[in-house]
């Protein structure tokens, strides 16, 4: 791999991720949920932090920024539908769009719903897409601003990278997802899952990063059109499915 990746916490329940391009020691911090706690973390790693990719605008991914920029200069990348609630940007990205960090190339994807301008940075190369809080492990992002067409679509495209792809998300929710997940899914590698994740955290581990194949396998917002009579539904569309699962999880107390 081409990136190496340090993923820590912080704040309540975010994460925060550096991300070093080896053939340059270039280094990215997605999204600034603690401006100190990320200059400390590069400080004692001895990397280098030049630039800063924002994923959405909410400040738990971006009250860093400022901080951040002052101490490194570095560079920030912010998606172009929301750069005016962000602040300021050096850079604006859209569907397409490359953002070179060294030698390691990432792909901007457009992924909405959870806020309407949210991106997803993706290194085909590095086998590592950074999704904010678009994609949780055995979860997905609240509609805050999007619609539910518009969520699926966003997951959909995520769920269609290669099913090596290091996923990491921005938020340590995996336990609550998982209880939910099996409320609803009965299949044998969801209850597994489940039980790998309670030990971890029990543990005190990460359940960050996943892959796109285990949440193909596992995640019932991406399995929502199978799932869809779990839920009570008939013949409903991935859309229709998909909205009854995540309202599903709103409601979920479990």
């Amino acid at each position: 791999m081409s990136l190496d990746v340090h993923l820590f916490p912080c704040l309540s329940d975010n994460y925060g991720l550096l991300a070093r391009d080896r053939a340059t020691g270039q280094t990215a911090c997605i999204d600034t949920p603690d401006g100190e706690e990320i200059l400390r973390q590069a400080a004692r790693l001895g990397w280098t932090i030049t630039t800063i990719l924002n994923t959405h605008w909410h400040p738990d991914h971006t009250g860093g920024n400022a901080a951040v920029q002052v101490a490194t200069g570095a560079r920030i990348v912010a998606p172009a539908a929301e750069a005016a609630r962000i602040g300021h940007t050096d850079v604006q990205v859209r569907e397409g769009d490359r953002v070179d960090l060294g030698a390691t190339v990432f792909e901007v994807l457009e992924t909405g719903g959870h806020t309407l301008g949210h991106v997803s940075y993706h290194s085909l190369e590095a086998g590592t897409a950074f999704v904010g809080d678009t994609l949780f492990a055995l979860g997905c992002g609240r509609l805050f601003e999007g619609t539910p067409e518009m969520m699926w679509n966003s997951l959909s495209k995520l769920a269609a990278l290669p099913e090596d792809t290091l996923v990491y998300c921005a938020h340590e929710y995996t336990a609550a997802n998982a209880r939910f997940a099996l409320s609803v899914d009965p299949d044998a590698a969801v209850a597994a899952r489940a039980a790998d994740v309670f030990a971890a955290r029990a543990a005190g581990e990460a359940t960050v990063p996943t892959t796109v194949g285990q949440e193909q396998a596992t995640n019932p917002f991406l399995r929502a059109p199978r799932l869809a009579s779990a839920l009570g539904l008939g013949a409903v569309s991935d859309v229709e499915a998909f909205a009854a699962m995540r309202a599903a999880k709103d409601g979920f107390r479990g």
